[in-house]
């Protein structure tokens, strides 16, 4: 099953680290203000970590129009950690869906297992506004378009 616009974005809670802080973060608990989910292969991938850093350089923008950035991957909490550290933190939490529960409940789970690059962008209202599912994964939504989309769905 694959999350459609216009369906209300699953719920989950889940460990992750935020500068360097370990915790858990629950979406529906964010519900009033736009959030980004980032669906991500893995820690410390060239793509991945393009990505990330790119939108941590852009956290302003995001700020701009009141959202709040979520990075989800199969890696523990750990890995995170470790990640976050080698490239000076990151500007949101990067949760661990170790399990890949969270993953197979937006349907960005591939055949193979790994996850496949994603943005959902969730409006205040808990509702899903804007789908960007990446068919290679050589490369990620640039920070404008889903800016574009949250402006344009706020």
């Amino acid at each position: 099953m694959s999350v459609r616009i216009g369906d209300v974005a699953p719920d989950f809670t889940l460990g992750g680290v935020a500068d360097d802080v370990v915790g858990t973060w629950t979406l529906s608990a964010m519900q009033g203000q736009p959030v980004v989910l980032v669906f991500y292969p893995g820690d410390g991938t060239p793509v991945c970590t393009r990505q990330l850093v790119s939108y941590t350089d852009e956290i302003a923008a995001f700020a701009d129009v009141g959202a709040q950035v979520l990075a989800l991957s199969p890696q523990s909490v750990d890995s995170h950690r470790g990640f976050a550290a080698e490239h000076g933190g990151f500007a949101f939490p990067l949760l661990a869906d170790e399990d890949k529960a969270v993953g197979h409940s937006y349907g960005i789970v591939g055949p193979l297992g790994f996850y496949r690059r994603s943005v959902f962008v969730v409006g205040p209202d808990g509702a899903v506004s804007w789908i960007h599912r990446a068919v290679a994964g050589l490369t990620f939504q640039p920070s404008d378009d889903i800016i574009a989309a949250i402006a344009g769905s706020t």
